[in-house]
């Protein structure tokens, strides 16, 4: 069974870290790009961060303008894990955070080309 699992979601303060966890199966993780995408109560779902399938060469990451400096993801082609270190948290990155794998093993931000997505998992962050 094809699936991905968020976890690490919960409740910190402005200026607080944390870091979410996709655990994937049933799949070849190593063939595929995965993101990170967050959707906010009454937003749209946007685009956080994405890596390619190899996740070696700094052309291989893209983070949104407004986390630059503060989230950064990686992945485990071993573990089968894909990983988004969130630091210096705002009220403003309280939302729900989806992984997602890409059909192939470069980044895009096209939303279509994400075919497999995770549960979600709650992020919260108070001012």
């Amino acid at each position: 069974q094809v699936q991905l699992v968020e976890s690490g979601g919960g409740l910190v303060q402005a200026g607080g870290s944390l870091t979410l966890s996709c655990a994937a199966s049933g799949f070849r993780f190593s063939e595929h790009a995965m993101g990170w995408f967050r959707q906010a109560s009454g937003k749209q779902r946007e685009l956080v961060a994405a890596i390619s399938a190899r996740g070696t060469h700094f052309s291989d990451f893209y983070h949104r303008d407004s986390v630059k400096g503060r989230f950064s993801i990686s992945r485990d082609n071993v573990k089968n894990e894909s990983y988004l270190r969130m630091n210096n948290l705002t009220p403003d990155d309280t939302a729900v955070y989806y992984c997602a794998r890409t059909k192939g093993p470069d980044i895009t931000g096209d939303h279509s080309e994400y075919d497999i997505w995770g549960q979600g998992t709650q992020v919260t962050v108070s001012s």
